[in-house]
């Protein structure tokens, strides 16, 4: 079923926020940070799969992502809706059926046999694809996801994610010189202000998240000297 009405952007930042943290899915930790898939230490991290076993989080979000990528994309501008191997593709399903379209998902990779395909499920020229994932952090996985789907013909110029890192300024440039334009739900800055409002972590960690996000770069080098 399509949803229609909704609350405005703010707010549903904020709820979307709220909900990730709900569920655990918001891990803060600047003792010993996490590595981020480039390599680079984080005092954060996010598990937007959790979502999946969370049914009302779950519907909830999806409604959210739908709305706002017919707000702000339009109601009637995509054919096909694709999710991005492998954290996408649940996402992709729950909104296609949403928006009534035909789903697929994109390979990372071909997988190598058979058809030695990339792309799963039908996607035919012309068709205007959206590509939707469960975050993005600078944007640089989802060119290889796009241009996938490019090749068939089908056009791609719109991705939608629930969870936007929203520190790296590159991102949206990234993104735009590659004719993509970003719909998220929520970022760093709307789950930390949540977390303060719940009180849900210590001041002393809540502080050195907000000197990473504040600037991503400069934290990082200072930890790696910290290191040598």
């Amino acid at each position: 079923m399509i949803p229609s009405s909704f609350p405005d952007k703010a707010e549903i930042a904020r709820l979307s926020a709220r909900m990730l943290l709900e569920i655990g899915a918001v891990h803060f930790n600047a003792a010993e940070p996490f590595t981020l898939a480039s390599g680079l230490p984080s005092p954060t991290y996010i598990d937007c799969r959790k979502l999946i076993s969370y049914p009302r989080i779950r519907s909830t979000l999806m409604d959210f992502l739908t709305v706002t990528v017919m707000r702000d994309a339009g109601f009637e501008a995509f054919d096909n809706i694709a999710g991005g191997e492998t954290a996408g593709i649940p996402f992709a399903a729950l909104v296609a059926e949403r928006m009534g379209l035909p789903m697929t998902y994109v390979r990372k990779k071909p997988k190598g046999y058979g058809r030695n395909a990339r792309i799963e499920g039908a996607m035919s020229e012309g068709q205007r694809v959206l590509l939707v994932e469960d975050l993005t952090t600078d944007g640089g996985s989802k060119l290889s996801f796009v241009d996938a789907i490019r090749e068939t013909g089908a056009t791609c110029g719109h991705t939608a994610v629930i969870f936007y890192y929203g520190i790296f300024p590159e991102t949206v440039k990234t993104l735009g010189d590659h004719g993509i334009r970003l719909h998220h739900l929520c970022t760093w800055a709307d789950v930390l202000a949540e977390a303060r409002a719940g009180s849900r972590f210590d001041s002393e960690t809540l502080a050195e998240v907000e000197a990473f996000l504040a600037d991503p770069r400069a934290w990082q080098a200072a930890r790696a000297e910290k290191r040598h």
